[in-house]
């Protein structure tokens, strides 16, 4: 169950909250692929399998960029805003790719709440360190400090 954040003020005092894990999400080669689309980037350890199989890394890998924008999937399962006017990207203060995603892995997000500050207008700045997991890894696949903004209604 997400942790609900029924005002600014709430997220402003969750500096230091677990956020806890969301559900298992398999990581698919069609998806690898939809990505290199989008993104133009063709790399053969992301889409040519027999080509990354004979290689040292043994098999495609999902791309970086692609296990850090499925945060706001992944998160979505660990907090949600009610009652707030709109909650905003800010930006990433760092972010880090520790172990490859291969296709048929599945990963989730786990968050904790790093701190939190009141902006000009009411609004609240907050980081959020993900945790992106791999099932049956001891290394993450992506640690990400992600900002947002909260706004009230």
């Amino acid at each position: 169950m997400p942790v609900t954040f029924r005002t600014v003020a709430e997220f402003k005092d969750s500096a230091g909250t677990d956020l806890g894990a969301g559900d298992w999400f398999t990581m698919t080669q069609g998806r690898i692929d939809d990505f290199a689309d989008t993104t133009e980037d063709h790399q053969w350890i992301h889409v040519d399998a027999e080509r990354a199989a004979g290689s040292e890394i043994g098999s495609t890998v999902a791309h970086g960029y692609l296990t850090l924008a499925l945060i706001p999937r992944l998160s979505s399962e660990l907090f949600t805003f009610d009652s707030s006017g709109r909650a905003i990207n800010y930006g990433l203060d760092k972010v880090r790719f520790p172990a490859f995603v291969r296709p048929g892995d599945r990963i989730r997000a786990r968050g904790r709440v790093k701190w939190t500050r009141g902006t000009s207008g009411g609004g609240v700045l907050g980081c959020v360190r993900y945790t992106i997991d791999i099932e049956g890894s001891d290394t993450p696949a992506c640690v990400a400090d992600a900002l947002m903004v909260a706004f009230p209604a």
